[in-house]
């Protein structure tokens, strides 16, 4: 870029400006907030997973604030249709004629809170794919391009839940992290009474535009990768399929289908956010290894055995990570 150094400041201060403003509400989560902020500046989707009251909306609604973005919610229930998230034709009066015309629904936005979205029956999940792929619906044969940035900020209770539905291993797929939202410490369990239990809340402002994070993406993908740095993630990511040189014996035994490409493309983009926030303008292997687990832990698929024998994905990466490293 033609003037990195100041890009590259403007970067590093704009995240400090939204980690701060969306630590305001939500208390302790470092790990959590950073991790989606490096997701949205990439462009990527974020999927939240935690039982009901750990603060996965609150999250995204302060996040949505502090942003001046165009931001929808969507409560993802059993009965939800797929016209209800993407829009459908209506039937309107024209000029004395009656015309079909298209009426938006919610997914034309910026920020898209997709809240519980394991509720909703596959069909209705479905109708997110093209969205979070292309950034475009498709109704009645006609595309209709989203607004720019775009990303879906989703919620989950974990599957064992009674009401719930998995979603499909494309619509994961898609997601650039998944993030298990983990209970607040005792400490952290009292300031929360605190600034919750009050008169008042702490006020949220914008402190970013969709132009800032665009061009934060921009300064991104102009961090250069090292050749070795770049085979250390490719092996990484191929260690997981069960028939790969490097895959461990718990792969081998416990995965029926490893990551695809774009868990390379995902753990790529989040290890150069981690080295610029780290005051490097070089992608490292420990950059690599860090963003690995939340970009694969969802595009990891158990076998039969190691869903029976409750083997955890995040156990196999971190199997995976020693082997390559060794």
């Amino acid at each position: 870029m033609p003037d990195t150094p100041s890009a590259v400041v403007h970067f590093k201060e704009t995240f400090e400006k939204l980690r701060a403003e969306v630590s305001k509400f939500i208390v302790g989560q470092q790990d959590i907030i950073e991790q989606v902020l490096s997701a949205v500046i990439c462009g990527g989707h974020v999927l939240l997973e935690g039982v009901p009251g750990l603060g996965k909306t609150a999250l995204v609604n302060t996040l949505a604030k502090a942003l001046h973005l165009k931001f929808q919610r969507i409560q993802f229930t059993p009965d939800l249709l797929p016209a209800d998230i993407v829009g459908t034709q209506i039937l309107v009066e024209r000029g004395g004629q009656k015309v079909f015309e298209f009426q938006q629904g919610p997914v034309f936005c910026n920020v898209l809170l997709a809240d519980e979205i394991n509720r909703a029956t596959p069909k209705t999940q479905s109708a997110l794919l093209e969205t979070m792929q292309e950034k475009r619906v498709t109704v009645a044969g006609t595309s209709h391009n989203l607004g720019s940035p775009f990303f879906v900020l989703a919620t989950q209770n974990p599957i064992e839940q009674d009401g719930t539905y998995p979603l499909p291993e494309a619509q994961l797929d898609r997601f650039f992290f998944k993030l298990c939202v983990p209970v607040p410490s005792h400490n952290d369990f009292i300031e929360i009474l605190n600034r919750t239990g009050g008169k008042s809340s702490p006020e949220i402002n914008a402190v970013a535009t969709g132009d800032d994070i665009l061009q934060m993406g921009q300064v991104v993908r102009e961090v250069p990768v090292e050749a070795s740095v770049q085979d250390y993630l490719v092996k990484i990511v191929r260690a997981t399929h069960p028939t790969d040189v490097n895959a461990t014996d718990r792969v081998k035994k416990y995965v029926r289908h490893g990551s695809s490409p774009r868990g390379a493309q995902t753990i790529l983009a989040a290890a150069r956010v981690r080295a610029l926030l780290d005051g490097r303008y070089h992608v490292a292997r420990e950059d690599i290894a860090k963003a690995a687990t939340p970009a694969l832990r969802h595009r990891i698929l158990l076998s039969f055995e190691g869903e029976a024998e409750g083997v955890k994905t995040d156990e196999v990466i971190a199997d995976v990570i020693e082997k390559v490293k060794a």
